[in-house]
């Protein structure tokens, strides 16, 4: 029998870098091949992986999530809060052998407990237009596209969700 289970895990840690560089080669790949038709150059990906560890999703004020499937590391999402009320969804991500088997509507919902449990009362996220499956997904769970929330040179969708409280 298969399982997924999801847990809290430093922002640092080694699972959460080697999740955080798949997700990084995926997103970044996706957005070269688009609009420059090469893949991200190594060095590059190194840089970007360097210079965001996520201390952002360290409490007090963030949490960062793994996703477990039979053990493995398979998937993260961060949390953190904008201002007292609203949290911020991000690094949603599940490895690409794993998807389709409910990893990351899992993922998502125990980010918006931990939303919850900072306080937050709504949630907020953004994402780019070429991540089709992302944005299919947010809707499925409820959440609305809205006007922009922040200035991401790379957000060109951004969708947010009341939090019921628990």
């Amino acid at each position: 029998m298969t399982s997924w289970t999801v847990t809290p895990e430093r922002p640092d840690s080694p699972v959460a870098l080697a999740l955080w560089r798949a997700y990084y080669t995926e997103v970044s790949d996706r957005w070269y091949l688009l609009h420059e038709g090469r893949r991200t150059d190594p060095a590059e990906l190194e840089r970007e992986v360097a210079a965001r560890t996520g201390p952002e999703l360290a409490p007090p004020t963030g949490r960062l999530l793994i996703a477990r499937y039979d053990g493995e590391p398979a998937g993260s999402a961060g949390v953190r809060l904008l201002d007292p009320a609203t949290a911020e969804l991000t690094r949603v991500f599940v490895r690409e052998e794993l998807r389709g088997r409910g990893g990351a509507p899992l993922l998502v919902a125990a980010a918006e407990g931990a939303a919850r449990a900072l306080g937050a009362r709504r949630i907020v996220l953004d994402t780019r237009s070429d991540l089709v499956e992302a944005r299919a997904l947010y809707a499925r769970l409820g959440y609305t596209e809205t006007g922009p929330h922040n200035d991401d040179v790379y957000a060109e969708h951004w969708f947010r969700k009341e939090l019921a409280l628990t």
